[in-house]
Parts: C-alpha cells; sequence; structure tokens
C-alpha cells in the first residue's frame, strides 16, 4: 500500500510489490535496466513485424530464459501505442480450477517503476461467470511479473496491463474464457502468454519433445497441440513432468484465433545451451509472435456448396443407418472448407421447419460443423420428434456458413436483413439469423428486441447493457 497526499486526503494506492526482483531478475534497478537493454540489443538487428496480436514468451530467471523471452519482444514495434496489455500466465502455487484476474492491484512494481493496471477492464472481465479474482493466485507468482521489465524496455509507457492466472485442465472453461476475452483480442490490445516447456528431462530428450510441441503450436491446432502435449506425458521420458507449464494459457490464446493469424516460431534454447552444469535436467524454452493479417473476404463456390449440401445429407443418412459420421466425409481438398467458422443447418418439409441447430465459434473446421449440425438437426432439435427414414426423403437441407462475428457498441451498425444478431450476458446468449428478418416485419430494434426476449431470455430490453455481435450468413 501507497499513501498519498491531495488538497489534505490521504488516498491509498494498491501497488503489488515486486516479489521476484534479486530472484529472477536483478533488483537493482541500473543493472536491471543494462541486462533487458543488453539482452534486446543481441536481436536488435532482426524486423520488426506489424500488427503483432500476441507473444508467447518464457518466464524463468533472465540468465536463463531472458535471451529467448528478448527475441519475441524485440519483434514489436515500440513506437506502436498499444491501449492495454493482458497478460496470461499459468499459476505456479495455487490450484483454482479456473481463472483469476487481479482486479485489486492500481499497479505493479518493478525495480524500473510502477506498471498501471487496467482495474476497469478487470472488472469487467470478473463480472463474467468464468473469471474471478482470488489474491493467493497473484501474490508470489513470478510467471507475469518477470515481463515487466521487458515491456518497461521496449514502450516509453507502458500500456495498463490486466494480470490473468489460468489454472484449470477443463476445456470447456477455457473455451469459455477465450470467448470472453475474443472482443479485446482486437488491434488495439497486445496479449503476452507466458510459459516454459519442458521440465526436467535430458538435454536430448527436451530438444526432441519441445520440437513436437513448438510444431504444433505453430499450426495453430489447438486439437492437435493438446494431443501432442498428451502424447509427450506418455513418451516414457524419464523426469519429463510437463512439455508445457503454459498449457492452459497456451490453449486460451489459440481458441481465439482463426485463419487470418499467422504464428512465427522465433527462438528455442534449453537450460542446458545456458549452463551445462546438469545436462540431465533442463527447461527448455520457445518464442513466438502471432501476427495478425487482413481480414479476408470470405465466399463459397457453387462447388464447394455442394459439396457441404452432400456432407449434410450423408451425415443424416449414416445416421439414420445406424453408423458413424464417415471419416471420408471430413477428407475434403477444397482448404475453404477446412476454415473454422460456424454453420446452422435447418430443415424444411413442405415449406415448414423441420429441424434447425447451428454452431458458433472458430473451434472446428466448417465441412466437420455442417455434419454435426446436420445430425442435430435432424434428431436433437428439442421443437421436433426425431427425423423418421419415411421423412428423409422429402426434407429439404438449408445451410448457413456465418462470417467471423464481430462486436458492435450501437445499433447504428447493424444493418437488418444483411446482419445476423448475437446477443450475450452472463450465461444466457440468443441469435437471430439475418434471414429472419425476410420472414417478418420488423425494426431493427424489434428485432433486436424479440432476440433479447425470446432467444436470450434477457427481456426486451435486456440487450442495452448485454453485448452485442453482429456475422453474415451465406445461405444455400
Amino acid at each position: 500500500m501507497t499513501a498519498m497526499s491531495c488538497k489534505g486526503q490521504t488516498a491509498v494506492t494498491t501497488v503489488r510489490p515486486a516479489t521476484q526482483a534479486g530472484l529472477f531478475y536483478e533488483s537493482n534497478p541500473q543493472l536491471l535496466s543494462s541486462e533487458v537493454d543488453s539482452l534486446l540489443a543481441r536481436h536488435i538487428k532482426g524486423e520488426t513485424y506489424e500488427n503483432v496480436a500476441a507473444l508467447i514468451v518464457p518466464h524463468a530467471g533472465y540468465y536463463y530464459s531472458g535471451n529467448v523471452a528478448a527475441s519475441a519482444y524485440a519483434k514489436l514495434d515500440h513506437q506502436r501505442k498499444y491501449k492495454r496489455i493482458f497478460l496470461l500466465g499459468p499459476s505456479h502455487r495455487e490450484w483454482l480450477d479456473g481463472a483469476s484476474v487481479n482486479t485489486e492491484a492500481e499497479y505493479y512494481a518493478t525495480p524500473l517503476g510502477n506498471v498501471k493496471v487496467d482495474q476497469e477492464t478487470g472488472r469487467q472481465l470478473t463480472s463474467t461467470d468464468i473469471f474471478s479474482y482470488q489474491p493467493k493466485a497473484h501474490d508470489r507468482e513470478h510467471c507475469l511479473e518477470v515481463q515487466l521489465p521487458f515491456l518497461q524496455k521496449c514502450f516509453e509507457k507502458v500500456p495498463p496491463i490486466i494480470p490473468i492466472i489460468i489454472s484449470t485442465n477443463d476445456f470447456e472453461k477455457l473455451k469459455r474464457m477465450a470467448e470472453v476475452l475474443k472482443p479485446y483480442f482486437t488491434d488495439e490490445n497486445l496479449f503476452i502468454i507466458s510459459s516454459d516447456f519442458s521440465h526436467y528431462p535430458s538435454y536430448a530428450d527436451a530438444c526432441e519433445v519441445d520440437a513436437k510441441t513448438g510444431k504444433a503450436i505453430e499450426t495453430g491446432d489447438v486439437g492437435k497441440f493438446i494431443s501432442v502435449i498428451g502424447e509427450n506425458a506418455r513418451s516414457g521420458k524419464s523426469n519429463l513432468h510437463t512439455s508445457a507449464c503454459g498449457e492452459y494459457p497456451i490453449i486460451t490464446l489459440m481458441l481465439m484465433l482463426d485463419s487470418r493469424y499467422d504464428i512465427r516460431h522465433l527462438m528455442y534454447q534449453n537450460s542446458g545451451d545456458i549452463d551445462n552444469v546438469d545436462p540431465n535436467r533442463v527447461v527448455g524454452y520457445h518464442s513466438f509472435a502471432i501476427v495478425r493479417g487482413e481480414e479476408i473476404s470470405f465466399s463459397l463456390s457453387d462447388e464447394e456448396k455442394r459439396i457441404l449440401k452432400d456432407i449434410a445429407y450423408e451425415s443424416i443418412k449414416d445416421s439414420l443407418d445406424g453408423k458413424p459420421i464417415a471419416q471420408s466425409i471430413f477428407n475434403s481438398q477444397f482448404s475453404i472448407l477446412n476454415s473454422k467458422c460456424g454453420a446452422f443447418v435447418s430443415l424444411h418439409k413442405q415449406g415448414q421447419l423441420r429441424g434447425c441447430i447451428g454452431h458458433f465459434g472458430e473451434d472446428i473446421p466448417l465441412y466437420e460443423v455442417v455434419a454435426k449440425m446436420a445430425r442435430a438437426a435432424a434428431f436433437e432439435d428439442p421443437r421436433f420428434q426425431p427425423l423418421t427414414r419415411a421423412e428423409f426423403e422429402g426434407i429439404d437441407i438449408e445451410i448457413s456458413v456465418l462470417t467471423p462475428m464481430r462486436r458492435i457498441k450501437s445499433l447504428d451498425e447493424f444493418q437488418l436483413h444483411r446482419h445476423g444478431i448475437y446477443i450475450r450476458k452472463g450465461s444466457r446468449r440468443g441469435t437471430f439469423l439475418p434471414q429472419v428478418a425476410d420472414q417478418v416485419n420488423w425494426t431493427k430494434e424489434e428485432f433486436v428486441g424479440h432476440c433479447s426476449q425470446d432467444k436470450a431470455g434477457l427481456g426486451w430490453d435486456g440487450w442495452r447493457d448485454a453485448e452485442l455481435f453482429v456475422y453474415e450468413a451465406i445461405v444455400f
């Protein structure tokens, strides 16, 4: 706590102290400044990247991992004015089965000075159903603190930070965290993911395991990353405790990525490269930069639409025949069908709705979404009895492929008939597809009001303090 006097009044400023100074990095300001400058200087001749969305950096003592961390921080445009920086890291001391945002501290201290915390954004996160504030998660945790001196040397004024500790292996919770964070995953913000890699195999085993983990991250496929982590754990490598201590923050980041993002591996070392005292017990360090590209316009050719219709048809037919969804359905030669985006499948019988189920999000490929949603629309829509074989041949299949969602702040950004609306507040959510507007005679206010009331269960005006997103649909 720091007391500050202003016009005779004393205000208390809450500062999270530099608990790791003198342990993970120098406690003397001059020595620390020189140390970080020296590490960054090793990478000064490399190019900086435009539009860095996120970094994955290690968090060991600077003697061991500082060089690898510097390779990532050197890629930032140090003149770039980010609005805020989200710091995501694992917990080394407390098991949370969730995530904690430090909303108490107004500043984080380092020997180089204080870094402001964006408490308002932190409180917005903790007002949701997935984030909370658990003080013990932050008190002596080093994984976020060690990033701050690098940020202080990279930026003349460090943007306010949001310190988040993620500690759960519940994939559904991680998906929910990514969902809440994604509206902030924009050009105006930077995400720093703190993670070391293999602990504590031999030098040779670390190189092998870390190479597999690094390549999995480069694919951008969260399923592949999780699979490789599991394979590493079952590999029988002696003394391998984990192949990524920041596994859960990395998963959260990867769940926010789509085809616009380019994941660039920057550097790998392990502690055996720095200090060869015990080559049979090392820790691995990777660095990555995630660069945001231009948003690509999304379209489907007639042939691609035909293939998706066939996938939906075959998926329902296989279910009627008592078969699992055929894996051959998923072997598409068209790359656009591998794009991760949402879709709805609607079934109609003699012009009347017979089932409609959809999936939002960008976590599985389009062809797989269509196969699963077709089966769900036929057999799992609670409004209808499961589809029978007798009905099947008379069913018309309509597919709505959804473009990535975009958050809006005003109904002025919503265009009736062009945009679908997605409303989210806490655990409640609801949507209307764009084509709903073609079936009713509503104004945009009525469209959103009905969605809020009938779909999200928030009441007619509940959308006014909820999160609003728009998207478009390719309907065929």
